[in-house]
Formats: C-alpha cells, sequence, structure tokens
C-alpha cells in the first residue's frame, strides 16, 4: 500500500517529466540549436542591411511579392530555378529599400500623384507598361487595353486590386532609382585635359621588336618552393586573398543509370505505341495523350530544320508514313508520323542593320542616311555584312551579325517585307531600304520557301524505374550508415570500389558541387549542420544519390593555405622563374641573343603599330606593363628591361615611334570619356552604397 501511496504521489511530476522529454524530443533540435531564438541565438535572422536586423519573415514577404507579380504576368508557377532567381531579385530589392530610401530621403526625391499618373495612363507610360499590353496583330502598345483594364480595376476583386497597387510603387521605385542614378550619371564630366590624354592614348603608336620568354621554359620540377614562403606570400598580399566562408566536401555518388531492364521496357512500350499511331485516325490526340515530347504535334513551317534524329535516319519523308523508333542523343526513344506536307506561306532569311531615326529632326535624317550609305559601299568593297551588322547594327540583331531569323511578308513593315521579297537571288540589296524605323540595309540569305509539314511526334525518356531508384539507394543508405566518420568513409569507399570526390572551396550560396546540379541541400547540410569528419544521409539529386563528408571548414577573411595552395604556389614558383630568367638575359645585348638562351620556348616577334591604350600584346596575351614600357622608351634602338608580366619575360627594342598628332578639339574624346564614366555609374553606386551598409547575408541558412 505504501508503494501505491508513492506512485500516486508522484504521479504529476512523472507525467511532467514525460511531457517536457517529448517535447524535446519533437522541437528539440530547433531549441537546442546554436540558432536558436529562445537560447538568444538567431535563427530568424537572414541577414543585416546598414544595422538593420532582416528577419525571415520580412524576407518572406518580400519573395511573396515578387513571386506574386510573376504569378500575374505569366500565369502559373514559378520553377525551382525561376524561385532562386526571385529569392535574389528579393533580397537585392530589400537592399535597395533600406540603402537607398535613406539617400533619397536626404536628396528630396519624390514620385508626385501626377507623376504616377502620367507614368501609367499619361503621356509617358513607362516601357514596363507597353511592354506587357501590346496588340498581338501589330505588336504595338495598345492604349485601349489599358483603359479597359483601369477602368476593370473598380469592380476587381481584392487580390487584383492589390496587384495593382504593388505594380504601381515598384513603377514608383523605379523612377526614384532612375532619378537618383541620372542625378549622379550626369555630374560625370572629362576636362580637356583628360580628352586630350585619351586622344594620345588611341593616336600614339609604336613599333617594337620584342622577345616573349614564357615562364614554362622553365620546368617547374627545377624551382623548389616551401610552404613558409606561401604563407608568406599570403600575408603579404591578404588583399588579394579574401574569401567568404567556404567548405571541403568529400562525396561519393551513387548515379542512377536506367538498367538493362528498363531499357528493354521502354523499348517494348514505343514499340507497341508507335504501332498504335501507325494505325491511329488522330495522331494529334494520341501524342498529346501518349507523348513525352516538349511538342507533341507540331507544324515545321517553311525554313526550320525537320527534327534532325529524323532527317539522320529517313531520307524519303514520306506522308502518312510513320519512322522510328530512333535512339536520341536526349537518352530518349523517339518515332515520327508525317500527318501533312502542304505549301504553306513563304517565308524568308535576312539579315540587316538599321540605322534608326525616330525622333530625329530631317537634317538628323539626312546624316543618318549618308552614314548608313558609306557603310552600305564598305559592304559592296568587301566588309563582311555581320562585322558591319555588330560594329553599326542600333537593335539587337548586331549581335548576331544582323540575323533576322525566318519570317513571312507579313511579319515585317511593308517597305522592308516589298524589297526583301522582290529580289531574284540571295545577296545583298545594292540600295538603302527606308521604314518608319530608320534606314536599312539588307542582306537576303536563303530565298522564299513555302514547304510546311505537320508530324506527331511520340518520345519516351530511357530513365531508372522505380526497381532501379530503390536498388540504387539502397547501396547508398547502406554505404552512409556504415560510416559514422570521415575514416570510415575512406575506408568504406576503397573496400566497395567507389571513388571519393572531392569539392573544394564551396560557398555558403553556390547551388552545385563541381558538375552535380541541383545540390543545394547538400551544401545546406555542410554549412548548418555538419561538424568536421561528419557523414551525412543520403541526398537524392537529379541523376545520382550523395553521401557526403565535411573535409575542411573555412571562415571569412584571408584564405588559408590549402585553400589557394594551388594559385599561390604558381604565382610564388613564377616569381622564382623570372629571377632565374633574368638571371639568364645578364649580359645579352640583343634580343636574338636572348632568344637563343631559350631557343625552344622563347618567341622573337615585331609589332608595327602598338597603340599605347592597347593592354594586350599579340601573341602573348594581357601585358600593360610591357606596352608601358615600350612608350617608355625614348630613342630608337633602345632595349628595355626585363618586364615581368603575369605569362613570362618581355624585353622590347623600340624601332620608331610616331606620337599622336595635336588637334584642335578634344571634345569628342570628352564625350566618349564622360559617356563612359556615366554608363558605368549606377553599378558603382550600388557596389558602393552595398559595401557602405555593410551587407551582411545569412540566407543560406534556410535555402
Amino acid at each position: 500500500m505504501a508503494l501505491i501511496k508513492k506512485i500516486r504521489q508522484k504521479t504529476g511530476l512523472a507525467i511532467g517529466v514525460i511531457a517536457v522529454g517529448l517535447i524535446l524530443f519533437i522541437v528539440g533540435g530547433d531549441i537546442l540549436s546554436p540558432n536558436s531564438t529562445l537560447l538568444g541565438g538567431s535563427s530568424n535572422k537572414v541577414g543585416e542591411i546598414a544595422g538593420e536586423s532582416i528577419s525571415y519573415e520580412e524576407y518572406i514577404r518580400k519573395i511573396e511579392e515578387i513571386k506574386f507579380s510573376f504569378q500575374q504576368n505569366t500565369g502559373r508557377t514559378p520553377s525551382e530555378n525561376e524561385m532562386y532567381s526571385i529569392r535574389e531579385q528579393a533580397w537585392q530589392a530589400l537592399i535597395v529599400d533600406k540603402v537607398f530610401a535613406s539617400q533619397y530621403e536626404a536628396l528630396g526625391l519624390t514620385i508626385s500623384d501626377a507623376e504616377l499618373v502620367d507614368m501609367v495612363q499619361g503621356k509617358n507610360i513607362i516601357a514596363e507598361l507597353r511592354q506587357q499590353l501590346t496588340n498581338p496583330m501589330t505588336g504595338e502598345f495598345d492604349r485601349d487595353q489599358l483603359v479597359t483594364f483601369l477602368q476593370s480595376l473598380e469592380n476587381a476583386g481584392p487580390e487584383q486590386r492589390a496587384f495593382w497597387a504593388q505594380q504601381e510603387k515598384l513603377f514608383a521605385d523605379a523612377r526614384l532609382r532612375v532619378k537618383y542614378d541620372n542625378l549622379l550619371s550626369t555630374s560625370e564630366f572629362a576636362t580637356s585635359a583628360e580628352g586630350r590624354m585619351e586622344h594620345k592614348m588611341q593616336n600614339s603608336l609604336v613599333d617594337v621588336d620584342y622577345v616573349f620568354i614564357p615562364f614554362y621554359a622553365i620546368s617547374d620540377n627545377d624551382v623548389q618552393v616551401s610552404d613558409s614562403e606561401l604563407r608568406d606570400y599570403i600575408n603579404k598580399n591578404k588583399e588579394k586573398f579574401k574569401v567568404s566562408n567556404a567548405v571541403d566536401i568529400d562525396y561519393v555518388a551513387f548515379n542512377l543509370m536506367p538498367s538493362g531492364e528498363d531499357s528493354a521496357a521502354v523499348i517494348s512500350e514505343i514499340r507497341q505505341l508507335t504501332e498504335e499511331l501507325r494505325n491511329a485516325s488522330n495522331d494529334s490526340v494520341f501524342v498529346l495523350r501518349n507523348s513525352e515530347a516538349a511538342r507533341p504535334f507540331a507544324t515545321i513551317l517553311p525554313g526550320d530544320a525537320l527534327p534532325n534524329s529524323l532527317t539522320t535516319n529517313v531520307d524519303d519523308i514520306q506522308v502518312g508514313e510513320t519512322y522510328g523508333p530512333f535512339l536520341t542523343s536526349r537518352s530518349t526513344y523517339v518515332s515520327y508520323k508525317i500527318t501533312d506536307n502542304f505549301n504553306g506561306t513563304p517565308r524568308m532569311r535576312a539579315s540587316h542593320i538599321l540605322f534608326g531615326t525616330q525622333g530625329l529632326s530631317e537634317d538628323g535624317k539626312a546624316e543618318v542616311r549618308t552614314n548608313a550609305q558609306n557603310v552600305l559601299k564598305e559592304i559592296q568593297d568587301g566588309l563582311s555584312f555581320a562585322v558591319a551588322a555588330a560594329q553599326y547594327g542600333q537593335d539587337a540583331t548586331a549581335q548576331r551579325g544582323g540575323d533576322l531569323g525566318w519570317f513571312a511578308k507579313e511579319d515585317f513593315v511593308e517597305e522592308f517585307a516589298e524589297a526583301s521579297f522582290a529580289v531574284k537571288s540571295a545577296g545583298l540589296i545594292n540600295r538603302l531600304v527606308e521604314t518608319e524605323y530608320g534606314y536599312h540595309i539588307i542582306e537576303v540569305t536563303e530565298m522564299p520557301k513555302s514547304e510546311t509539314f505537320k508530324i506527331a511526334t511520340l518520345e519516351l525518356e530511357l530513365i531508372p524505374s522505380d526497381a532501379t531508384r530503390n536498388d540504387v539507394f539502397r547501396r547508398a543508405d547502406f554505404f552512409a550508415a556504415n560510416a559514422s566518420n570521415a575514416k570510415q568513409f575512406a575506408e568504406n569507399a576503397e573496400k566497395e570500389g567507389f571513388r571519393i570526390i572531392q569539392a573544394n572551396s564551396v560557398g555558403a550560396f553556390d547551388r552545385n558541387l563541381n558538375n552535380l546540379q541541383g545540390a543545394r541541400e547538400v551544401i545546406r547540410w555542410a554549412f548548418n549542420d555538419a561538424s568536421v569528419g561528419k557523414v551525412s544521409q543520403v541526398f537524392e539529386l537529379d541523376n545520382s544519390y550523395i553521401v557526403a563528408t565535411l573535409r575542411s571548414r573555412y571562415e571569412e577573411g584571408t584564405a588559408s593555405l590549402d585553400q589557394v595552395r594551388a594559385q599561390v604556389l604558381s604565382q610564388v614558383r613564377n616569381d622564382k622563374k623570372a629571377e632565374m630568367i633574368k638571371k639568364q638575359l645578364e649580359g645579352k645585348a640583343t634580343l636574338e641573343d636572348m632568344q637563343s638562351a631559350y631557343p625552344n620556348e622563347a618567341s622573337l616577334d615585331n609589332i608595327p603599330d602598338l597603340r599605347l591604350s592597347a593592354s594586350v600584346l599579340p601573341g602573348v596575351g594581357f601585358a600593360p606593363k610591357a606596352i608601358g614600357a615600350a612608350f617608355g622608351l625614348k630613342e630608337s634602338g633602345k632595349i628595355s628591361k626585363p618586364i615581368h608580366e603575369d605569362v613570362g619575360i618581355i624585353v622590347l627594342k623600340l624601332n620608331s615611334i610616331t606620337p599622336a598628332a595635336e588637334v584642335a578639339d578634344y571634345s569628342g574624346y570628352q564625350r566618349q570619356l564622360t559617356l563612359n564614366a556615366s554608363q558605368r555609374t549606377a553599378y558603382m553606386i550600388m557596389m558602393a552604397l552595398e559595401d557602405l551598409a555593410d551587407v551582411k547575408d545569412y540566407r543560406y541558412k534556410f535555402f
């Protein structure tokens, strides 16, 4: 009876102990972790901006704002890769909010109600709205769509109203940033002295001979470097070796490859489906239901290429026939049925160079026409059209040599289309073509074609089956379960014949391990949960399972020797080689004698027109010190001292120097310098303010 009484007396305590134990079991990892808010940690903190702590909740709210805007604009949920971009946009937006808000306030920059109205429905509608509200027939901004949308807001639901309020705020913030950037960029100015120097840099020439002795002229084995020398070099050059938090990871990858049984099953399935496709009455419906192709049923327009796996396997393609299955380079099996072949709307291919005239006066247009006519003459005289397009083109096609791709007559403005489709053979149109956009130089690269195909594509991906995946996972899980530390990890890997792969200097925000895509969870484990020597659980990636161990951890600051050994070793070794080469060249009076010291590796060459503004020495590479030294040689025949560049030793001999001729007006060079500086301003402002704000980013703990 006494025992029972004691039990009754202690019942409340026992229940309390059990309850606490359960709570600790469920949430103990969070409560007792270093980041626990309960114990004074900072698990809720994703960073600091300008001394202000950024909470997880604040960051998530900003992410949701941008995600909501993405969904409204695209009509779909963002993918994981797009979410990564959205998270980066959200972080940058927070930096801008925190850092620039005080700048705007100090300068008195605001967006008035009238200005905002003008931006969204007045005479100066912003580009973002113009791009979103275009007429699909004309490709031009449609004001009627905007009016209809704004009127519909009166009866719109709260979600639509919230979206528009958010958009207006984004428009206003963007305009404030433009005002701020313009305020500083327009303050850029280059003096006449700077313009004169730029003219001198671009037009001063020297004719030099040079001998180049690369560092590989001396074998690495002939140069001894100690660890103490490497550490001394790091200590003397700490600014060159600043690093963020990083880890070294060893891992074993268990690749997910389809088995022979998997391949046989897919082949059997696609053969059966191919026969069904051959006899199907509605090809498009059949492939939409059964194919894994991105475009199961497609119209191949004139000029567009037929699928490569079809043309490489079939010589004579006939309507109504079914071909395949074929194995593709994407590890898929594919079959095709040619549903139709007919003459569609003709399409041709051309390139152009646009000289824009929109907004110019008649005198301005005349000047542009003269310029365009001169370029046309250069092309007629042999200048490559692609080179001319890259140099003179004023639209996005300039980056691809002016290529417009394949187009139908109705795809382009009338004057351009008429001129292009009127030619009898491919080649340059020997006149300028004027449209509302400006003057065009046009080269027809492919004459009109009209043959059109409709093709049903049946494609099945060759991937590991569930049984194969389970088998690979069991192997990875068994390996992880039997390796409790790095030593066992290495021993078991060697015993089982698994290859240990190293990933060195992995950053806290990296997403890949070497060439393994989507390894973010492995990296988060290494930074948040792992200790040196700890072995991970099994991580599932797209095409493999990973078991990892943390080999080393590096804190932010100056890199350790282990982190940068290869880089420092190369630099210190090259410094020693430079001294060895210089000593070998002592007493040699001519470049020929110097070359003979390293006959198989050294090169002797001439540059007749080296410019002071250059930074690259032809045949050598980046060599600014050598170029500067060349212009420091004042007398013909003078030979420089050996110059130590990153790639080797260079010695120059001056043949002649041609100073830049004086000109009456340096304003053109001033304008170019001012423009270049203005274009860099926005980026430099952002970098400077971010540095002053002392941004600390801890997001790697959460994402």
